[in-house]
């Protein structure tokens, strides 16, 4: 009963993370991070009381321990944080994201980790759907009009990094599936999915296909041994003839897509690995600037998701990661591997690094000790979430986004959970209970920070011009855009008494931004 409701939990929030959105376009971004976050919090949080409700110790492996290490080190981070808020939302992230693989894997340590790839699959067709839906001509207020066709992601890059990172389940449930027609479902699923990856022109997600299938080939060919009938080879030759298809018929169908460009798609297959120009030149020159601020703090970094707060400090103002009013104009740096070493510190970075090496190398070890071929192909699903997530996760944020967090960790959790390899260690019950009731303490606290953001954003999308703001800064205190608009509002208005202290509180948040520091002037 427990296993069957942990299972549930993660298929419903990873399919639901995978379409949710609000509409208010006043929160162009947190309208599509905020409310996936929630989901991710919420079932991490369910999951975290069921799987504590049934064990009274923990036994964790390799793996584990560097994944405790990672988590363990990024709080420490978040306490020496310019802005806490920040700090907490990006450390629930990682800690929700743990809980949702732990459970997982205790739910595929069962045997019952084929509904969560189903889920999988489904979540990352829905994602392309919703982008092709975009590109084609349907208009909705869920959608945005910036980097299109985002779906209900809000960006093209964000909905390619789902697919590729979904793509490995989708293709592991066509070959596997216990019917002709999931087959051929999950072939036309295949189809969407390359169509809408075409259209992103995601140089990230186009390059971590292309790795993928180097990488996996040989692994592929060495697994045919373990197949259980002929059917695994069609079904695969299917699924990529429809991707091939549907890709071609992408590229030649008129869309609403407006791209500068005579011929994009081949000017982005030119620039996959450009670094000489282009935000290719502008990526390279936010690296240098990011690994400056890792190296002016070694140990625990500027605190997790302070980046923007701080970037500004180690970068010059030619610097094109910058907007026109002196803040970053992206509340993330463009690639994760960066961000958790200048955010958090060396160390939890290349803990994170190791959990995937490690999880990585036994995919591809002792398959003969699997019970059957879809199991050996499910570790070939593990190697190729991994590889996919470390390529994109090079260039564009993922592990910090609520979405492809859910995603990523449900797959790897269900896949590595079909094998415990290497020895194992045992907490004793008491610091169980510390570990339990730390995880539980951040997944309420998360979880409660998301509800409320999410509430916030309702009530100034629907509220007044003044008081939808003011009960906005109320509910969620740590946003500086809500704070920084009420202070400007009170200003105009010439009540500077009020103005003063919520410019405060925005400098508070971002205390390099200008836009505080004129109201402060302002009112003398």
């Amino acid at each position: 009963m427990v296993d069957r409701t942990i299972r549930t939990l993660i298929q419903l929030g990873v399919i639901l993370a995978a379409v949710v959105a609000l509409p208010y376009k006043l929160f162009e971004l947190d309208r599509y991070f905020v409310p996936k976050e929630l989901v991710l919090h919420t079932v991490a949080l369910m999951v975290a009381v069921f799987l504590l409700a049934r064990r009274r110790s923990l036994s964790f492996d390799l793996a584990d321990g560097l994944l405790v290490l990672f988590l363990l080190w990024s709080a420490a981070s978040a306490l020496f944080a310019t802005n806490h808020w920040i700090a907490q939302r990006a450390l629930g992230i990682s800690v929700s994201s743990a809980i949702v693989c732990w459970g997982a894997r205790s739910v595929a340590e069962r045997g019952s980790y084929r509904p969560i790839l189903i889920a999988a699959a489904i979540a990352t067709v829905c994602a392309a759907l919703l982008s092709l839906s975009q590109a084609y001509g349907l208009d909705s207020e869920y959608f945005s009009t910036n980097r299109a066709p985002g779906g209900t992601f809000g960006n093209r890059n964000f909905v390619a990094h789902t697919a590729v990172i979904g793509l490995p389940s989708l293709v592991w449930c066509t070959v596997t599936a216990r019917r002709s027609f999931g087959a051929l479902l999950g072939s036309l699923g295949g189809g969407v999915v390359a169509a809408a990856l075409v259209l992103s022109r995601s140089r990230a997600a186009w390059l971590a296909v292309a790795v993928c299938v180097v990488v996996l080939f040989v692994p592929m060919i060495a697994s045919r041994k373990y197949w259980s009938g002929g059917m695994v080879g069609g079904r695969f030759a299917r699924l990529v003839l429809a991707a091939v298809i549907c890709g071609m018929i992408a590229i030649v169908l008129p869309n609403r897509l407006n791209w500068s460009s005579e011929s994009p798609y081949l000017d982005t297959a030119r620039g996959v690995v450009d670094y000489k120009k282009g935000s290719g030149r502008g990526r390279l020159a936010q690296y240098e600037h990011s690994l400056r601020m890792a190296v002016s703090n070694p140990i625990f970094g500027v605190g997790p998701g302070n980046w923007p707060v701080e970037y500004v400090e180690f970068a010059p103002s030619s610097d094109r990661s910058l907007a026109e009013e002196g803040m970053t104009a992206n509340p993330w740096p463009s690639s994760d591997w960066v961000a958790f070493v200048s955010e958090r510190g060396l160390v939890p970075a290349v803990a994170l690094l190791a959990v995937f090496a490690v999880l990585f190398y036994r995919s591809l070890r002792k398959w003969a000790e699997l019970e059957s071929g879809d199991a050996v192909l499910a570790q070939l699903v593990l190697a190729g979430t991994i590889v996919a997530t470390m390529v994109v996760s090079a260039f564009d944020v993922v592990l910090l986004l609520g979405a492809q967090s859910m995603l990523v960790w449900s797959v790897i959790g269900a896949t590595s959970g079909i094998r415990r390899v290497g020895r194992e260690a045992t907490l004793s019950p008491r610091a169980w209970g510390f570990a339990a009731a730390g995880l539980l303490l951040v997944a309420l606290l998360s979880t409660a920070r998301s509800a409320t953001q999410t509430i916030s954003m309702i009530r100034v999308g629907r509220g007044g011009m003044t008081a939808g703001w003011v009960a906005g800064a109320a509910l969620d205190p740590g946003s500086y855009r809500i704070n920084l608009r009420v202070a400007d509002l009170y200003y105009r208005r010439g009540h500077c008494g009020p103005a003063r202290g919520y410019a405060r509180r925005a400098e508070g948040l971002f205390p390099h931004a200008p836009a505080p520091k004129r109201i402060l002037n302002g009112c003398g």
